[in-house]
């Protein structure tokens, strides 16, 4: 699990080209409905949404950032201290099925459905009202929207899923598709979101990005062998 930082290369060539597309379609589907998408959303509908998006989208850049670095912490770990085990590799596909299993049952326990996005809007509204955020413009505005977006994303599941993705993949092309997938969810919030959360259906959140998370644990867990 040790050595330098993974680079593009021929022997990794298959888990390289779908590095970008998982760590994208994983944070997409993560973030929609999100507690940081509901941010966005609010207050791109009383402030500018340029800054608002700079703001918010500069925040999750900052923190993918972060994940990816922690990830290849576990990537870095000296080979004699695991035995010569992949323990990147056993992290993340311990993380991607933990993840995938309890975002399926969840889904499957859900009696109202919607019922956890309007809570999470519910919070996102409470905090941006004790934030003070609204009546701000210019670099506060950005500065704030960061910081909450910040405080919010900490210990997030699309946090733990960069992290793990970052653990057993390419670290660059991990980093660029999931900052690509924080842009684009935070384009959809600020762009419309409170129109876009009313068609947005908990359940099938939870059924699609656990069926994503089994499905690169699987992966992850072949290209072992």
């Amino acid at each position: 699990a040790g050595g330098a930082l993974m680079l593009p290369g021929v022997a990794h060539a298959s888990i390289l080209d779908s590095a970008f597309v998982q760590s994208t379609s994983l944070i997409f589907i993560s973030e929609l409905g999100d507690k940081t998408f509901f941010i966005a959303a609010l207050l791109a509908a009383r402030a500018s949404k340029l800054l608002t998006f700079a703001g918010c989208a500069g925040a999750l850049a900052l923190m993918t950032v972060v994940s990816v670095l922690i990830g290849q912490i576990f990537h870095q770990v000296p080979a004699g201290l695991t035995r010569g085990l992949p323990l990147d590799d056993y992290v993340a596909i311990a993380s991607f099925v933990f993840f995938g299993i309890k975002a399926i049952l969840d889904a499957a326990q859900i009696e109202e459905d919607g019922a956890g996005i309007a809570e999470e809007s519910e919070e996102a509204e409470e905090t941006l009202e004790q934030s003070g955020l609204y009546g701000k413009s210019g670099w506060p505005l950005v500065l704030e929207a960061c910081t909450l977006t910040i405080a919010a994303e900490v210990g997030d599941r699309s946090q733990i899923a960069t992290i793990a993705l970052a653990a057993a993949q390419n670290p660059y092309l991990v980093a660029f598709g999931a900052i690509a997938g924080h842009c684009a969810a935070t384009g959809m919030a600020v762009l419309g979101g409170s129109f876009i959360s009313k068609y947005l259906s908990e359940r099938v959140i939870g059924f699609v990005g656990g069926g994503l998370f089994l499905v690169f644990a699987l992966t992850t867990a072949v290209g072992l062998f």
